[in-house]
């Protein structure tokens, strides 16, 4: 077996773990010159998982087993190994005996609970945990991972014990009071869920936080008019409290005032009391409620206005104006903004993507383009978009040996998240060169793709298309438009292209019907093309009178087809 294809992803933090080799309390007693040669093959077989080596650190730990099968250590990395390996139950097992050799170790048994969680063993974790607790009262995480798995148990009263536990050795502490009130709901006990609160804010009754706290879940409890009384309890305290004015919102919206909703955010937003992250926040919660409310946007811009006179250096306002400004179609005050951004914030690339985001749809605006993603590589060359788009520029323009050597470029200097987007890239290289009448070049390009991303969809129908066109592979290519047209059925192009296909491969009456098909769905964009096949396919299946009509639509719409004219004078199919 081939463990490193296996074991990229093992458990390599088991390394970290404090590992003695005589830590078990009892086992095998090996002579000094066996003890020896066990301490080098361990050590080895740790050295060699550090360094990635897991087939040889495998090996090495099987030989040491071999010598000592009751070594707590070689059991437990053996044990991590085989569960890498997902050969659970065998890693549950040297788990198991790892923790029997050596009872004590907090880590084993962590991992062997960790496990036994896996394989839903809960009341071996329960078991587990209950053990470690006695021993190791001071770990704060047994007593949360007690209760949940109490919780999962259905053991509910048990998991607030181990709670309240905890909350004697260590206070109060949010995590330990909202877990103790979810386990009270889950019982159906809301009013001692609420009592858990309250008894924290009666010890605590100068802190605004769990009198928040109260009114948010009063709140999410549908008990209204209970929250109102402990957000205005805290306004007694702290009027200007950020985290009272979004509750005050959600309160409203609740109550379904969102008049007062927006009065709570405007008053807040032009308040100078408040941090500028936090009016941000409450902005983008704004402009929700304008939109939710079908309000005019155009309420927010006084808003903005006063955000860039208090805080003038903060660009971060300037990129959510362009935001707001692009939903009210403002495109060129949204530029501004998105230029001003990206001035301040070279390196981001959000401020570009906003700004392509404009240009790209208008097809007169390429310079444009061109200028903003020559911006985008300066600053962040290795964002693979800005090549992309500036490709798709070049290409527009007909410029196909610029395109091809940036795509190039995208492809050695880029860092791909995705595979997706580098076959795109091929993709894009496959259909440059097809215009270059390169066509074995781009059928090598096609196929680079679809070995990163086997959907691509528009490789895929491309690759077809231009295969049937040269009425070569055509079983191939008929496979390939299969899968466009499975995955998006109404795909003028995608049907197209497959009835093509089934024409070249001399299947006319299934060629008559996936052409019309994507006459239909694109009939509000037909092209010469199409129409010239629907004519095609009408000659050959003898309705020739209107092959000839689709023939002319085509002519009228410029096809540049050889044969044409030819088919219309002759009223019959001529193979180009």
């Amino acid at each position: 077996m081939n463990y490193n294809k296996y074991i990229s992803g093992i458990i390599v933090s088991l390394v970290l773990f404090p590992v003695s080799l005589f830590s078990q309390v009892e086992g095998l007693i090996l002579d000094e010159t066996s003890r020896r040669k066990f301490d080098y093959f361990f050590y080895e077989a740790v050295n060699a998982k550090t360094l990635g080596k897991y087939a040889e650190s495998f090996d090495l730990l099987q030989h040491c087993y071999s010598m000592d099968s009751t070594n707590a250590s070689v059991l437990i990395e053996l044990g991590a190994y085989y569960s890498s390996l997902e050969e659970k139950n065998k890693a549950l097992d040297f788990f198991r005996r790892a923790v029997k050799q050596d009872p004590a170790n907090y880590y084993y048994n962590m991992i062997l609970a960790g496990l036994s969680k896996e394989l839903d063993l809960k009341e071996e974790v329960i078991e587990i945990y209950n053990y470690l607790l006695k021993t190791y009262p001071e770990k704060v995480e047994l007593y949360f991972e007690l209760a949940n798995v109490y919780g999962d148990n259905g053991e509910l009263d048990k998991a607030i014990q181990s709670l309240d536990s905890l909350q004697k050795y260590t206070g109060v502490s949010d995590a330990i009071t909202l877990n103790k009130f979810r386990l009270y709901n889950m019982m159906d006990k809301k009013d001692r869920a609420f009592e858990e609160i309250q008894s924290v804010i009666d010890k605590n009754p100068d802190n605004i936080r769990y009198k928040l706290l109260m009114g948010d879940l009063y709140l999410q409890d549908n008990q209204a008019d209970k929250a109102l009384d402990y957000y205005q309890q805290v306004k007694q305290i702290a009027p200007d409290e950020p985290s009272l004015i979004l509750s005050m919102v959600n309160y409203y919206e609740k109550t379904n005032n969102k008049p007062a909703a927006v009065e709570e955010l405007q008053k807040a937003i032009t308040s100078s009391k408040m941090e500028v992250e936090t009016k941000l926040q409450l902005l983008a919660r704004y402009i929700t409620l304008l939109r939710q409310s079908q309000q005019d946007i155009k309420t927010a811009n006084p808003l903005f206005q006063s955000m860039f006179e208090q805080h003038p250096n903060n660009t971060r306002i300037n990129m959510m104006y362009g935001d707001v400004l692009l939903l009210q179609e403002d495109k060129k005050g949204a530029m501004e903004q998105f230029e001003i951004y990206t001035k301040d914030n070279p390196a981001d690339p959000a401020g570009y993507e906003q700004m392509l985001r404009i240009v790209l749809p208008d097809t007169q605006a390429l310079e444009k383009v061109v200028e903003i993603t020559l911006t985008g590589i300066e600053h962040i060359p290795t964002a693979p978009q800005f090549y992309f788009y500036l490709g798709l520029a070049k290409f527009q323009q007909k410029k196909y040996g610029e395109a091809l050597s940036i795509y190039e470029q995208g492809l050695a200097n880029a860092e791909f998240q995705s595979p997706v987007i580098e076959s795109d890239f091929y993709g894009q290289i496959g259909d440059i060169h097809h215009f270059l009448k390169n066509n074995d070049t781009a059928f090598e390009n096609y196929e680079k793709a679809l070995k990163l991303n086997p959907q691509n969809l528009p490789v895929l129908n491309n690759y077809s298309y231009y295969l049937s066109l040269e009425r070569k592979s055509l079983d191939k290519a008929e496979q390939m438009s299969g899968i466009t047209i499975k995955a998006e059925p109404t795909n003028p192009t995608y049907l197209d292209t497959y009835g093509w296909i089934l024409f070249e491969q001399g299947a006319y009456t299934m060629a008559k019907i996936y052409i019309e098909k994507a006459i239909e769905y694109g009939k509000e964009d037909l092209t010469a093309e199409v129409l010239e096949h629907y004519g095609d396919v009408l000659a050959v299946t003898g309705e020739k009178e209107k092959a000839v009509e689709q023939w002319k639509k085509a002519k009228e719409l410029g096809s540049g087809s050889k044969t044409l004219n030819k088919k219309i004078k002759r009223k019959e199919y001529i193979k180009e």
